[in-house]
């Protein structure tokens, strides 16, 4: 592309050429991560050539061109593979922290700080108190199967905790720990590869309601 703009030597790369190269690979209908994949080639080749040669002016690493890329958004578990999930989860609590991000929508820190004293079983609620996000309270509901799952890891947890789900010293469960229980499940039901994060268990949710 550079000899086809008329250059013969390497000195005469210039920021105008790389623009154009950007805006010849978007005219082309390249997705944006290979555009920015094949800029940040370029950008590590002229870099090699000032450290190397010397033969092009450090000011084209000066004002660097930058694309922005957009945020990814998070993906919604296939049907499939979610049936795969929920019958991969033989312990009772960890099946309790899946169906109750996934049924009701809470972020995980939300559902980490969760205690004892926030869930109403009866009207199957659970109360946020300060949101992460907004700082503002809620009310969140949930289902018959995460109810089901709820009252199973009730029946066998350490009734002294005030966290539903604890870790050590009365302390809530960490992320760290949440994400292994996650991940876990996830190569039971040999979904390892899949990409699935937790935070894909809220984004699933609101899918559905969709």
């Amino acid at each position: 592309y550079f000899a086809h703009r008329g250059n013969t030597v390497l000195e005469q790369l210039s920021r105008e050429d790389i623009e154009a190269f950007v805006e010849d690979m978007q005219d082309r209908r390249l997705k944006l991560t290979t555009v920015n994949t094949r800029l940040r080639n370029v950008y590590a080749f002229i870099r090699f050539l000032i450290m190397e040669y010397k033969v092009v002016s450090w000011e084209l690493m000066e004002r660097k061109i930058k694309l922005k890329l957009p945020d990814r958004l998070p993906r919604a578990i296939d049907p499939q593979h979610l049936d795969q999930l929920l019958g991969a989860i033989d312990d009772c609590r960890d099946r309790a922290l899946i169906l109750l991000l996934l049924r009701s929508g809470m972020r995980i820190g939300e559902l980490l700080n969760c205690k004892l004293a926030d869930i109403d079983l009866n009207e199957q609620k659970i109360l946020i108190y300060q949101s992460d996000k907004t700082s503002a309270g809620r009310a969140v509901y949930y289902s018959s199967d995460a109810q089901q799952a709820l009252l199973a890891c009730l029946r066998v947890r350490d009734a002294s905790r005030q966290y539903l789900f604890y870790g050590q010293k009365d302390k809530p469960l960490c992320y760290e720990a949440a994400r292994s229980i996650f991940n876990r499940c996830l190569q039971k039901a040999d979904l390892q590869y899949s990409g699935y994060t937790l935070h894909c268990l809220r984004h699933t949710f609101a899918t559905g309601l969709l």
